[in-house]
């Protein structure tokens, strides 16, 4: 989506107290896509009732495929913070995170450079994107300025406004819309703080912009990425299904009582979890810690309802109950499209019996006080709308795991992530036909090179060009990436 750009009313630009707003940068399915990648993936966060979804936690996880909706977005800040700042120097990207600030939340006035270990940030520019809007889906958590236009930038939804613009402009508060994003530099000529957030979840994209290269984000990920993607073998169908982290980075704290999120996630929407009815013996096994219970294959439950499907973990139910709130309004107009006079129930519901609910220890109270604005009651739930949701959730993760293991090899000879360019990706695909084809050109271009090293007295080892050749292009084809 094209943007616009914004500078503070008193035109602050690069002045004293450097900060631009970029209106519509993002897309609102973008919003909502990574607002589903962050419901679905986030664990305990850097400071009291935050979470965070992290591209290194992403990894770690199993998701590295859910880091590709941030690559282009990526991209084109680092463009915009180089832009605005007439950075005459590469910029690197220290973070790149899904972070919501939850009921209690708040952090005081500060610059982002504040500590000994942030002092490589004497350089950074900060980037917000605002997922979702003030007033409707959190309240409180106004992010303000110490000095400097505006004073206070507040996202609302869509146009409507419910108070006085020019009175707003005059007193400095600049009007914020979900989809915009905020740069300023992270020194003291933007010292800021949040206000408490009181109600709901405040979520943003944050990245971190540093000129130092030890301090780059990419390499360090792509090593992980390289770990964890590339030991799946491309004809795995499950490699995209998510692996918990330790149960503790699931663990809300909050006034001496807490929840475990994936739990919390799910029961706010109206659904528990289950065992899977294969093991009697699992729910004795895990007495002594029942969170042990959330890695195991389980059910998801609704009322005295219990969905047939066994998913392989809690973060794997999470993950397709968040997907199906994602496209819940595609789900229900392709029903009211192809299943008119149809009264036919595709899937299998078994009744809810006693026992069958795991027992979790989880404030589900503090739960609802924490999660419960994030309002789901627009549409009527169907069951069969969530089955078709689980075959969507699958058929999006294995285009997403395709698309990684085809720009992982990319990005690793290169040392960061950025947007493989189609062009390139016809080129190698190509290449790696005519090896896989036993084409007699691969093997002219060989003997090509050989002779052209001869020729031009390289000095280089013939036998090692050969080796490193054949290598090269066994390694690409091991990765899998191109289908014949």
């Amino acid at each position: 989506m094209a943007c616009t750009t914004t500078t503070s009313p008193a035109g602050g630009g690069c002045g004293d107290h450097p900060r631009v707003l970029l209106r519509s940068f993002l897309s609102p399915e973008t919003c909502k896509e990574l607002e589903f990648v962050h419901r679905s993936c986030a664990a305990v966060g850097y400071r009291p009732s935050v979470l965070s979804t992290s591209l290194p936690h992403l990894a770690a996880t199993g998701c590295g495929h859910l880091l590709l909706p941030f690559v282009p977005i990526r991209e084109r800040l680092r463009d915009a913070v180089e832009s605005f700042f007439s950075c005459h120097f590469d910029l690197f990207i220290e973070f790149t995170g899904l972070i919501s600030w939850c009921k209690g939340a708040s952090i005081g006035w500060h610059s982002d450079d504040n500590k000994p270990y942030l002092r490589q940030r004497a350089f950074t520019k900060h980037a917000v994107c605002y997922l979702n809007d003030h007033g409707k889906d959190y309240k409180g958590g106004i992010l303000q300025f110490q000095d400097g236009d505006p004073s206070s930038i507040v996202p609302v939804a869509g146009v409507k406004f419910s108070v006085d613009f020019l009175s707003i402009m005059r007193s400095k508060i600049l009007i914020f819309f979900s989809q915009d994003v905020v740069i300023y530099t992270a020194d003291n000529r933007n010292v800021h703080c949040v206000d408490e957030v009181t109600e709901g979840e405040r979520l943003t994209l944050t990245l971190w912009f540093t000129r130092d290269s030890a301090y780059d984000e990419d390499p360090k990920l792509l090593t992980f990425l390289s770990q964890t993607s590339m030991s799946c073998e491309l004809a795995d169908q499950n490699s995209y299904i998510p692996m918990p982290a330790s149960d503790n980075m699931y663990w809300f704290s909050y006034d001496q009582s807490g929840f475990d999120i994936r739990c919390a996630r799910v029961h706010v929407l109206g659904f528990s979890f289950h065992n899977s009815g294969e093991d009697s013996t699992s729910v004795l096994i895990a007495e002594d810690d029942p969170l042990e219970l959330l890695g195991k294959r389980l059910r998801l439950g609704r009322g005295d309802e219990v969905f047939d499907k066994i998913f392989s973990n809690s973060l794997h139910a999470l993950q397709v109950l968040q997907f199906y709130y994602w496209k819940a309004t595609e789900l229900a107009a392709r029903r009211e499209q192809t299943a008119i006079g149809s009264r036919t129930v595709s899937h299998l519901i078994i009744q809810h019996s006693r026992g069958t609910e795991l027992p979790l220890p989880c404030n589900y109270t503090l739960a609802r006080t924490i999660f419960e604005s994030y309002n789901n009651a627009e549409f009527a739930f169907e069951w069969n709308d969530f089955q078709l949701a689980a075959a969507m959730w699958e058929n999006y993760s294995e285009e997403l795991k395709r698309k990684l293991t085809t720009f992982l090899p990319y990005w690793l000879s290169n040392e960061t992530i950025f947007v493989v360019d189609s062009s390139e990706l016809q080129s190698r695909t190509n290449l790696i036909l005519q090896w896989r084809m036993g084409s007699s050109s691969f093997f002219s271009d060989i003997a090509g090179l050989l002779e052209e090293a001869v020729i031009m007295s390289v000095d280089v080892e013939v036998d090692a060009i050969f080796l490193d050749s054949i290598n090269y292009h066994q390694k690409i084809v091991s990765f899998g990436h191109f289908e014949s």
